[in-house]
């Protein structure tokens, strides 16, 4: 027996078909804008395949800079207009400023303009289509959970939040003693009884276990689980789904013993991923130091106007192996912050001066840090470094926290570009989650990842 099929898309699945099909809409409009308009400057051919080529990696590149994969953004359309404009207008740009690789400049500069306008066009077409067909209801995956009632609002939010397109559309209640309300209206909860009904029923496409096998898995139970996973039913277990959906290592459910869990990235070992990581970081650290020195005018004369005192500022900081050292940044609080003891920032923060909240939101503020990356305290891409005193808080609060010490610390990171900002133990957890993650998939592509979010971060104004 094997439910009724429903179509629906894994997030990986939605990433690759929006960057396929943004790719052939935009060549596909080229190549109708070359037969409707006698347009040379752009040629689908043969020939010219290299075009065609550079301009499908300019185009999947600053998408992804520019947030047109991320399916949180990816489903609203008035989002979707905004980062296409941007995406195809750094995109022409580029495209044009490389003519060894490009068509030369056309005489006629209006096919310039046509060459644009069909961008445009065809990614407004393909996006508006996603967002009616793929991200409608009925491409939904619809999932089952398996969970104690107490737990079911957390697991269904932390899920549903991450993944618009995945639904639980209810639940089968593993403990009796708690209680079963839910703050979702439309969850039902279903009977242990003839869990393959439900799934048939229901049309479910995965059902995801939530609960411990001490906790609610009857034999019973265990036993429907098995025969349905028989007959082709996709069951899978909460930890698995939630890392896979958001990215991050949901530690809060972990048991002690974590080495279960936390199979670790063997880049972290790996010596020649370790001497190309260390090569970048000295590249983009001098790249960094440079443009700080191209800028610094402007933030001297800011800093002495509007920041009103040392320049820069140095801080304890946890290192890697829990080793102290010296962090350096761009000053862009008042002198006097923490006159009444060590306190975690928060994101308005009234200690923040006006030319402080500049230099946040930009990221010019820890351009200094580069030094740290040189003298080998800090890498480019890593977990946060955190100060002595919550470091110690942490620890005790929150399991697994300083695991996150066995890499370098980092400029930027996965929790950096991914997490919101943390002014709490709530938030320290999150970013330890996002920590663990990169500690565990630790790679060229995620490393890779992290600058293009990075790069958002920036462009968007979004540093805090």
């Amino acid at each position: 027996m094997s439910p009724k099929s429903n179509i629906h898309f894994d997030i990986s699945e939605r990433k690759v078909l929006l960057r396929l099909f943004d790719i052939a809409f935009v060549l596909g409009a080229l190549y109708l804008v070359g037969i409707v308009f006698d347009f040379d400057y752009f040629k689908i051919n043969d020939e010219h395949w290299v075009w065609a080529f550079v301009l499908a990696i300019y185009l999947t590149l600053f998408a992804s800079i520019f947030e047109l994969y991320n399916l949180q953004k990816a489903s609203k359309f008035e989002i979707v207009v905004q980062n296409i404009i941007l995406t195809s207008s750094v995109t022409v740009l580029f495209y044009l400023l490389t003519p060894f690789f490009t068509p030369e400049l056309p005489e006629n500069r209006l096919q310039i303009v046509y060459f644009f306008i069909a961008i445009n066009l065809a990614l407004f077409v393909w996006r508006y289509a996603y967002i009616v067909l793929i991200s409608a209801p009925r491409f939904f995956k619809r999932v089952l959970l398996v969970a104690s009632g107490r737990d079911v609002d957390n697991v269904i939010r932390s899920l549903q939040k991450s993944d618009p397109n995945y639904r639980v559309v209810g639940f089968v209640n593993t403990d009796r003693s708690a209680l079963t309300s839910s703050e979702n209206v439309e969850l039902k909860q279903f009977s242990l009884a003839n869990v393959a009904e439900t799934v048939k029923e229901s049309h479910i496409s995965e059902i995801v276990v939530a609960a411990p096998q001490s906790e609610g898995i009857t034999v019973g139970l265990y036993n429907q689980l098995i025969s349905l996973l028989e007959n082709g039913v996709p069951i899978r277990e909460y930890t698995q789904v939630y890392e896979e959906i958001t990215h991050r290592v949901p530690v809060q459910h972990v048991e002690k013993d974590f080495y279960r869990y936390f199979p670790f990235s063997r880049s972290n070992q790996n010596k020649l991923y370790l001497f190309f990581h260390r090569t970048l970081d000295l590249l983009f650290s001098i790249i960094g130091l440079l443009f700080g020195l191209l800028i610094s005018p402007f933030i001297i004369i800011g800093n002495l106007f509007a920041n009103r005192g040392p320049f820069f500022y140095t801080q304890t900081r946890v290192g890697r192996n829990g080793k102290h050292f010296k962090i350096y940044k761009l000053r862009s609080m008042v002198t006097d912050a923490e006159k009444h003891g060590a306190q975690f920032a928060e994101k308005k923060d009234t200690r923040v001066t006006k030319f402080g909240r500049f230099l946040r939101r930009s990221r010019f503020d820890e351009i200094p840090q580069f030094i740290n990356v040189i003298i080998g305290d800090m890498s480019v891409i890593g977990p946060r470094p955190e100060r002595p005193v919550f470091v110690k808080e942490l620890s005790e609060k929150i399991p697994f926290y300083e695991i996150r010490h066995i890499v370098k610390p980092g400029v930027t990171g996965w929790a950096q570009v991914n997490a919101k900002y943390g002014s709490s133990a709530e938030d320290a957890l999150e970013k330890l989650q996002y920590d663990l993650y990169y500690i565990k998939k630790r790679s060229l592509f995620l490393d890779i990842s992290i600058v293009i979010k990075t790069l958002s971060t920036i462009i968007f104004f979004r540093g805090q």
